[in-house]
């Protein structure tokens, strides 16, 4: 890796006296006063090969030469990210309608006959696609292909990649946000962590270098792993790409979630302030760093923020065949039908050459972020989480290079027990409704304890965080025995119609209501000494947040459960968690209706206390 950045000048330098052909072999200029040497025509077949200038066709308006093909093999996808797609997923064509392998086959040929030297599978997952070696190896036999590649979720990736190597796949860019097993359940909606794990330690083991790491940074999610991900590539061969959250249909993208490449980069200059600039290619998407003596690098992809629409070498075909010059863009023409007409060779360059040339300079004006991002939102349990990250910060990322050095697998760390508690189930909430529309009981499979009632609690005949003197003071809980508490509080979110509606079909702009407002409960639950000022600290052993919606009363009911052992209860945490679940649901809401109506916040039951158990009738 050290000779990275010397190796990219010297193709930089390289590529100064070269020009390229349609098969993507380099033909140099011939010297002054040195004779031209004119090769003699021969037929060549459909599809074939031809010497010449970079094609017309893949060059547009602007000049800029589209070398890069990216190939979608399937629409489906075995993941669920929220980012990405809906957790119901996204309506499917029908597989007559989709490109056959031959197809995939003929159009690459065409465009590698054209000047692209490097096409990139995607999806959906492309490894969900039976026949993906078979498509690779394929792929290897076109002359002038110089780089194959692959993006993945990785949760097929070490099964396949010995397959894929051998059939020619040269590149591999694998899908991860989090470092954290439960985090990443709740992103993707579906279990898979370790065998993503496993895809990465198969592709450092079988020699790729670097192995790139995606990671979609969002605001309030994940950005405070950026110093974890970059603490990896001290000892890996990783590049550890981190993205600025994206527009895409059906992920309610909306700008408040983008995390910019001047943060992050500003963040991880406080971490190591040595990161230096490494040279970047003309078509590079990637702004990317290293720390000296680190093996591995980072990159900054700035869709957003930096858009690299100028250098732009990028042209995509869908899994249905339609050709698109720009991602955010959408115009579409169809190769799939002009193919299945019994188009010519010429008819379809004239096609792309069209499609090429409209192509316009920049992505939407809506999406361009030229001003620099707001400041973080803050939030004190971002605080609170990154001291514990910075605490295991060097356990946590040597535990991982050392389990990945012998062949293992990473187990959840430390932080990630702290961020969710040792006993939070991984298994997240759908948002969503049930297919015959009634309202789905949103909460994690493991059930939640049972408050048992053995009678009314006895009032106190005093108050007991005053003193006799009448001054606020904190209980003595020193001397009372450890017993299991668990509490249980509910709240009622009135919305109102509109609200409901927009809930109910995870329409709101800000996102999903639901699913921020679980988070924001157990955050809350775990932070309760720090926001009630005689409140004892709790180590809670489980926390647990559901929501279900009301349609006879367009509202939202909360019910919060905490658990602990320890000399004192819990119903505090189970009525902050309640409280802040309501108030984040407020919050998501404000900008539809401003008629919303927090009610009938209180304590449910509790267990465990020496006064007695109490359940509400």
């Amino acid at each position: 890796m050290a000779a990275q950045p010397v190796s990219r000048v010297v193709r930089r330098v390289l590529r100064a006296g070269v020009r390229s052909c349609s098969s993507g072999a380099p033909v140099t200029q011939p010297c002054p006063g040195e004779p031209v040497v004119e090769v003699p025509s021969r037929p060549r077949p459909f599809l074939g090969e031809r010497a010449a200038p970079f094609s017309a066709f893949l060059t547009d308006s602007f000049g800029r030469r589209h070398s890069y093909l990216r190939i979608s093999l399937t629409e489906r996808c075995n993941l669920r990210c929220q980012y990405c797609m809906p957790e119901e997923g996204v309506p499917l064509t029908p597989k007559a309608d989709l490109l056959t392998t031959e197809e995939i086959l003929t159009l690459a040929r065409l465009f590698v006959k054209e000047g692209v030297d490097k096409i990139r599978l995607t999806g959906g997952e492309p490894l969900i696609r039976p026949d993906v070696v078979d498509i690779v190896a394929q792929l290897r036999r076109l002359e002038g292909l110089r780089t194959i590649g692959i993006t993945t979720n990785g949760i097929n990736l070490a099964r396949l990649l010995p397959q894929l190597q051998k059939a020619g796949l040269s590149a591999i860019n694998i899908s991860l946000d989090t470092l954290v097993p439960a985090k990443f359940e709740f992103i993707v909606r579906r279990k898979g962590f370790h065998k993503v794990m496993e895809g990465i330690h198969k592709a450092i083991e079988l020699g790729y270098s670097p192995v790139k790491v995606n990671c979609v940074v969002m605001r309030g999610l994940n950005e405070d792993e950026l110093l974890d991900f970059v603490a990896l590539t001290e000892g890996l061969p990783l590049d550890v790409r981190f993205i600025e959250y994206m527009p895409f249909d059906g992920n309610r993208w909306n700008f408040k979630k983008m995390v910019s490449y001047k943060e992050m980069l500003d963040t991880l200059r406080q971490q190591w302030p040595e990161l230096e600039k490494l040279p970047e290619e003309e078509s590079s998407t990637a702004k990317a760093f290293k720390i000296p003596g680190f093996r591995g690098q980072v990159s900054f992809i700035t869709s957003m923020s930096e858009h690299f629409c100028g250098t732009c070498n990028r042209l995509r075909i869908t899994a249905d065949g339609n050709l698109k010059v720009c991602l955010f863009g959408n115009s579409e023409v169809s190769l799939r039908d002009h193919l299945r007409g019994g188009a010519s060779e010429e008819e379809l360059l004239r096609v792309i050459g069209a499609a090429v040339g409209r192509k316009k300079r920049q992505h939407a004006e809506l999406f361009l972020m030229r001003q620099d991002s707001p400041p973080a939102l803050p939030s004190t349990f971002r605080n609170s989480l990154r001291v514990q990250v910075l605490r295991h910060r060097v356990s946590f990322s040597s535990q991982i290079v050392t389990l990945w050095k012998g062949g293992g697998v990473p187990q959840a760390p430390l932080v990630a027990q702290q961020w969710l508690g040792s006993s939070l189930p991984q298994r997240h909430f759908s948002s969503h409704l049930d297919s015959d529309a009634n309202p789905k009981c949103l909460s994690p499979t493991e059930p939640q304890a049972p408050a048992a009632s053995s009678g009314p609690l006895p009032d106190s005949e005093q108050l007991t965080h005053v003193d006799t003197e009448g001054r606020m003071a904190m209980v003595d809980v020193g001397r009372k025995p450890d017993t299991e508490r668990v509490a249980v509080a509910s709240a009622v979110v009135l919305l109102g119609p509109v609200a409901f509606k927009l809930i109910q079909e995870n329409q709101l702009k800000k996102g999903d209501a639901l699913a921020v407002a679980q988070l924001a409960g157990i955050q809350a639950a775990k932070l309760t000494s720090q926001l009630i000022p005689l409140c004892h600290h709790v180590a809670l052993s489980h926390v647990q947040v559901q929501l279900e919606l009301d349609r006879a009363r367009h509202a939202a009911v909360i019910q919060a459960s905490c658990r602990a052992r320890g000399p004192t209860g819990v119903e505090m945490e189970a009525l902050t968690a309640a409280a802040t679940a309501a108030l984040a649901l407020y919050d998501m809401c404000k900008a539809v209706s401003r008629d919303i109506v927090l009610a009938e916040i209180k304590l449910v039951s509790k267990t465990g206390g020496q006064r007695g158990d109490f359940h509400r009738t």
